[in-house]
């Protein structure tokens, strides 16, 4: 699976009915860094498209789950449970999470909150794959930045992902979307929506 990241802030907040809402949102169109290149090589750079994750974040049958750190064993909340609600945009995918109280008894969720409140954990990551190519011939492109340090090109090979599958999206500590970010308050429970998540260091195949 791959991975993509975004940082941002987050706040705590509970109300007496005890819920707790996690909101952020993942921006399309933005440059991550995924490789400087080391010594020798070229810096690697990667590029969302605006709504590259409609196809099953647009279908409500489709689960997608929220994470901590891409794990399928430590999950917060989901699409499915109707935890999870998505809203999808030209500039970003949006998303509100609820914890419930039984959640937030469980250990990983209170280390988590918690590292959320210090201001330790404030990243966005979104887990995917790209469809196949009998379903989507051209899912992804490969382009030269070109050299011109002056506007911040540097000779990088970008991928830009035009398709793909979204299955869950993580809350992680070192995010490479910058402009992704979350933020944390109680709400009432409303009815949810899905989303899914890829890893960066898997992202670029031969």
């Amino acid at each position: 699976m791959l991975t993509g990241f975004a940082d941002g802030g987050l706040e705590l907040r509970k109300r007496a009915s005890g819920a707790l809402a996690l909101q952020g949102r993942f921006p399309y169109g933005k440059a991550a860094v995924l490789s400087d290149g080391g010594r020798t090589g070229r810096p690697k750079k990667e590029v969302i498209a605006p709504r590259a994750f409609a196809y099953r974040v647009d279908d409500p049958k489709e689960d997608i789950h929220f994470l901590v750190g891409h794990s399928f064993d430590k999950p917060l909340a989901s699409r499915g449970a109707g935890t999870l609600d998505l809203v999808d945009a030209d500039d970003a995918l949006t998303f509100t999470a609820t914890i419930t109280e039984e959640m937030q008894q469980v250990s990983y969720v209170r280390d988590i909150l918690a590292s959320i409140g210090a201001g330790l954990t404030l990243g966005i990551s979104p887990g995917f794959r790209l469809p196949p190519k009998r379903a989507v011939p051209e899912p992804e492109k490969i382009e030269d930045e070109g050299h011109d340090p002056e506007n911040g090109a540097h000779n990088a090979i970008i991928r830009t992902v035009l398709s793909a599958l979204l299955y869950e999206i993580s809350v992680v500590t070192r995010p490479a979307y910058n402009e992704a970010q979350v933020e944390a308050r109680s709400w009432e429970r409303q009815p949810q929506a899905r989303v899914y998540l890829p890893s960066a260091r898997n992202r670029w195949r031969a």
